[in-house]
């Protein structure tokens, strides 16, 4: 069936059968090659934390992988092409051009009854990045963050001169057998960490570092009122639902209060690791 060999003719049968025969070794080169572009990838980041960033990005639903811009109501629709990494993207420039980029301030907005301040910029898994006079960052969960959490089994904050990177483990929290990892906004150096009252750390950025990737003003708002909506759809079914909707606040801890929810699910969409 094949030049060369024996009884091989250059007739209509044969066209016909090379021509399906590569077509279909072209589709699987093809996809051989896409496949391994996806590997390899993620794999010249060079760290185990964007290998994990990269596997549990790619397994959040389409509607968790909105743009900012999306969610902030300047484009209609828009999936995130670069895994919340707008230093990465290139048309994330474009978009900030055509408005005012979001401002740190002193003001406190309410958003259904949970303060949000911004005074610091948020990352898309409910951490935040609060700049201090020093030239460090400290580091924290905002509301929503800490009532999915609520009480921790065990808190495991990283010790004092490690490393955190963006989208890799600021703390680990453990509770009822889940193991959640919160994520960092920031690249940088751990020089305090605190486990009293509010989980925080304190990183010095690294030279350079950028906080593009990162929500503030409008956008955080906005991000932050629609992380609220969805919260309230995935507890719609224990009933709390309703009660978020009429403007009440979030108690201290969500899985006391509403025990029959999906909580490692709903840990899981809140913190990004699916």
């Amino acid at each position: 069936m094949f030049p060369g060999v024996d009884g091989f003719a250059w007739d209509a049968g044969h066209f016909i059968f090379l021509g399906a025969f590569f077509s279909v070794l072209l589709a699987l080169i093809a996809s051989l090659t896409r496949a391994a572009w996806r590997v390899f990838r993620p794999a010249a980041a060079g760290t185990p934390q964007n290998l994990r960033w990269h596997a549990d990005f790619s397994e959040l639903p389409c509607g968790e992988r909105k743009c900012r811009h999306e969610l902030a109501g300047e484009i209609d629709s828009r999936m995130c092409p670069n895994e919340f990494d707008c230093r990465a993207c290139a048309d994330h420039p474009r978009f900030v051009s055509a408005k005012a980029a979001g401002q740190l301030s002193k003001t406190i907005e309410d958003v259904a009854g949970m303060c949000l301040p911004l005074d610091r910029s948020y990352h898309r898994a409910h951490t935040w990045a609060r700049p201090e006079s020093d030239g460090t960052y400290t580091i924290g969960l905002d509301e929503i963050g800490s009532a999915v959490l609520g009480h921790a089994d065990v808190l495991l904050l990283p010790p004092k001169g490690s490393r955190v990177v963006v989208n890799g483990p600021a703390w680990t929290v453990r509770k009822k057998g889940d193991t959640v990892r919160v994520l960092s906004p920031l690249d940088g150096e751990v020089v305090d960490a605190n486990g009293d009252g509010e989980w925080c750390i304190r990183v010095k950025p690294d030279p350079g570092a950028l906080t593009t990737h990162l929500l503030a003003g409008r956008e955080a708002v906005c991000w932050f009122r629609s992380e609220f909506e969805r919260l309230q759809a995935a507890l719609s079914d224990s009933g709390l639902g309703a009660a978020l909707a009429d403007g009440g606040a979030l108690v201290e801890d969500l899985e006391v209060a509403y025990p029959k929810a999906d909580w490692q699910g709903i840990r899981g969409g809140v913190f990004l690791e699916p």
